[in-house]
Parts: C-alpha cells; sequence; structure tokens
C-alpha cells in the first residue's frame, strides 16, 4: 500500500526554534508532510520538556523528562542534538543547509549572529534559503533587543485590557494565544516564502514578532478603536458590536447565545415565549441593540433563567439560533461532535508506560493530501545518528568523536 503523504511532502525545514511560537509553526508544517529536523542543545533539550507536571509516565509511573507542554507542539519531528555554541556543532548545521528548505529560530535579536548563523551569513552562503526569525518585538525598533514572552505581548498588545470581567483585574487568555498566533502567521508566512523560492530561486528573511501577531489579532476591537478613537472597554463575555452576544444564566449553569443578526433575535425571542421583546422599539436591530445593551442585557437574564441549559441549546438548535454550553477541558473532549471529529489523538511512544502519548489533532482536514501523525514529539537528539548518517553521511566513528568532544 502507498503511504499517504501530505502536501508539504519534499519540504525539510531545520528548525532552532524553542518553546512555543516556533515550534507550533513547525508542528503545523510536519503535519502536512514537511521533515522537521529539530535542533536541540544537548541533553537539556527545548527548555518546555521541564515545564511540568504532567509528565508523561514509563512503565513504572514515574515521570519521564516528556512534560505534556513539549508534547503539545512537538510531533513530526526528528531531533538532533547539537552544541551551536560550538564552532564543530555550527559546521554541523551549515553542512545541513543544502538538503533543507528553510532554516527557523527564536533567537533574540543578534543572537546567532556570533555563531556565523545569522540571516546575513546564511543569506550570503546559501540565498535560496528561507529565514525565519521569530521573536518578542521584531529585529527593528526600541524594543529590538528586549526578551518576549507570550504574556508580555498579550499585555502590551492591548488585548488583556479587553480581557477579565468588567470591574476586575486584566487577564490574559487561557493559553499561549500570542504565541500560538504568532506561530499561525510564521506557517502563512513560510509557506508564502517558499512559493516565491520556488518561482525565483530567491530566499528571503521572515521577520515575525510576537507583539506585532498580538496587535494584529486585536481585530475588530481594534479597528473600532482607530476607527472612531474611543478607548475600547472590557467587557467580560459580551461583544463590542453584536447584541445579544455573551454568556447569560440558566436554571442550573450558563448558557451563550451568539446572536448575529435580527433574524434569530426574532426567533429566540419567541421560543423564550416573549415575542414583544423583538418588536420593542429599542432592540429591532442588532444597531439598536448595541446602543441600548444596558437595557437589553437585563431582560435577557430574566429570559435566560427560565429554562436550563440543554433545554435552550437543544430548543434553539433547531431553529438557527446559535447557543452553546460553557463546557470544562474534560467535557470539551467528551463532547461527540469534537470527538467525531477526532481531535484527540494517541500516538506511540517510546517512553510512555502503556506505549502510547495522548495528543491534540490537527483540525485541518485535507481531501486528497490529509495531515498525519508520522512521528510522535521525539526525544532529546533521539535521532542524531539517524540524521547525521542519513544527510551528512557520518560514520559512527566521526559520530562517537563529535559525541567524545560535546557536540552532539
Amino acid at each position: 500500500m502507498t503511504e499517504v503523504t501530505g502536501p508539504l511532502d519534499g519540504i525539510r525545514i531545520l528548525d532552532l526554534t524553542r518553546i512555543l511560537a516556533g515550534p507550533t509553526c513547525t508542528q503545523l508544517l510536519g503535519d502536512l508532510g514537511a521533515d522537521i529536523i529539530k535542533i536541540e542543545k544537548p541533553v537539556v533539550g527545548d527548555d518546555t520538556r521541564s515545564w511540568g507536571p504532567p509528565y508523561l509516565k514509563d512503565k513504572d509511573g514515574n515521570d519521564t523528562r516528556e512534560s505534556a507542554y513539549y508534547m503539545g507542539s512537538n510531533r513530526n519531528k526528528r531531533s538532533v542534538s547539537i552544541d551551536i555554541a560550538k564552532p564543530e556543532g555550527v559546521q554541523l548545521i551549515k553542512d545541513m543547509l543544502p538538503t533543507c528548505d528553510a532554516i527557523c529560530h527564536n533567537f533574540k535579536v543578534g543572537g546567532l549572529d556570533k555563531y556565523g548563523l545569522g540571516y546575513e551569513d546564511i543569506h550570503a552562503e546559501f540565498p535560496d534559503l528561507v529565514y525565519l526569525h521569530i521573536s518578542g518585538f521584531g529585529r527593528t525598533g526600541p524594543y529590538a533587543k528586549r526578551a518576549g514572552y507570550d504574556m508580555l505581548a498579550q499585555g502590551m498588545g492591548g488585548i488583556m485590557s479587553l480581557t477579565g470581567p468588567v470591574d476586575g483585574d486584566p487577564h490574559k487568555v487561557g493559553v499561549g494565544i500570542s504565541d500560538v498566533m504568532c506561530g499561525m502567521y510564521a506557517t502563512t508566512a513560510l509557506l508564502a516564502a517558499l512559493r516565491h523560492r520556488d518561482k525565483t530561486g530567491q530566499g528571503q528573511l521572515i521577520d515575525l514578532a510576537l507583539l506585532d501577531s498580538q496587535v494584529a489579532w486585536l481585530i475588530n476591537e481594534g479597528v473600532n478603536y482607530l476607527t472612531h478613537g474611543k478607548e475600547p472597554v472590557r467587557r467580560a463575555n459580551a461583544h463590542s458590536n453584536i447584541v445579544p452576544y455573551d454568556v447569560f444564566p440558566t436554571a442550573d449553569g450558563y448558557v451563550i447565545l451568539a446572536i448575529g443578526n435580527d433574524g434569530q433575535f426574532q426567533r429566540f425571542c419567541e421560543f423564550a415565549g416573549k415575542p414583544e421583546v423583538a418588536t420593542d422599539p429599542r432592540f429591532l436591530t442588532n444597531d439598536m441593540r448595541v446602543r441600548n445593551r444596558d437595557d437589553i442585557t437585563p431582560l435577557m437574564r430574566q429570559m435566560t433563567a427560565m429554562k436550563t441549559t440543554d433545554e435552550w441549546v437543544e430548543g434553539l438548535a433547531p431553529i438557527g439560533v446559535p447557543s452553546a454550553p460553557v463546557n470544562t477541558v474534560p467535557q470539551a473532549f467528551e463532547d461527540p461532535q469534537i470527538k467525531h471529529r477526532e481531535m484527540s489523538i494517541a500516538m506511540d511512544h517510546p517512553a510512555s508506560g502503556d506505549g502510547k502519548c495522548q495528543l491534540i489533532g490537527n483540525p485541518i482536514n485535507l481531501s486528497e493530501t490529509p495531515v498525519t501523525y508520522r512521528r510522535p514529539p521525539p526525544m532529546v537528539g533521539e535521532h542524531t545518528d539517524e540524521i547525521l548518517n542519513d544527510l551528512l553521511n557520518l560514520d559512527s566513528d566521526a559520530r562517537q568523536k563529535l559525541r567524545d568532544d560535546g557536540v552532539i
């Protein structure tokens, strides 16, 4: 049987990234079929390997060195341990680059220049190579030299001022969303640069910042401000441009209502037994409801409290009014739709006591070239011998010398 290969089969990425933004990008590329060679510091590896608990358990129930955080963004990669602080390590990197289409890293600005792996050096030697550099603040500007982390980007980029209780402290999003979104932008940028390379033979620099990415996905709230000059305010779960679009109390919990047009609002009011609310002059259109949100919100909360969450969700779905429960993470993974879409997957893992690791699936569904789960998140340096032999023809004696010298 012919092995299914992804749309990026034949693309090879040399991956010097760590933490989350870069690994999110390269995992996605790997899921789509690219060969990802993850370069890690010998013994220590990616910083996130120690970001636990929880860790994968071995057969005796003890923690391994494979943290859940690390495994979340590092499947479909091969790990090579190389110390780039040593000249021999830098040479190994350069020796592998002719077999690669792109190199990715998220060192601080200037961090790789001292090793001869900065963009100018690499571009001069490999002009057709795509060079992706993810940093906290970008390669230019007054903050360029600063170290950047997800929460800093969320705070500086404005999203924390919009997240959390109306009268409470600013809140970050519950996951490293600036990192994740930066990784998504990086994936798109890298694919575009590869397309350009295929057409012209010319590589280029991709300069991508966490802070820029965060500002970019302020989306409507950012453009609201740029349009009318008024500072957006925190609305907890409410929407700035759509009403009612919020979390509302029910007889036994909460329900999300995402009523996006006037027809949906009319049908909601009829189902709620309050058709007169939909014909109230204050609430006839979304524009009016936004302007009169302080009047309609208490009415909505009174109406939703009259039924259970299930009654709302099951009753509104057939009439085309968007609603949903507020699931916990365990409830989300047990949701029949999420299970049907295979958003939880199991992969074989040599370090696991039961031989498996549990991961989140890829949401992309391609009819002809589907994503594939070929390799579990690798252990530190797991594929060092394989890659140095296959790509560089280094025999066991040469590899042993590199080990003795602390290069790999």
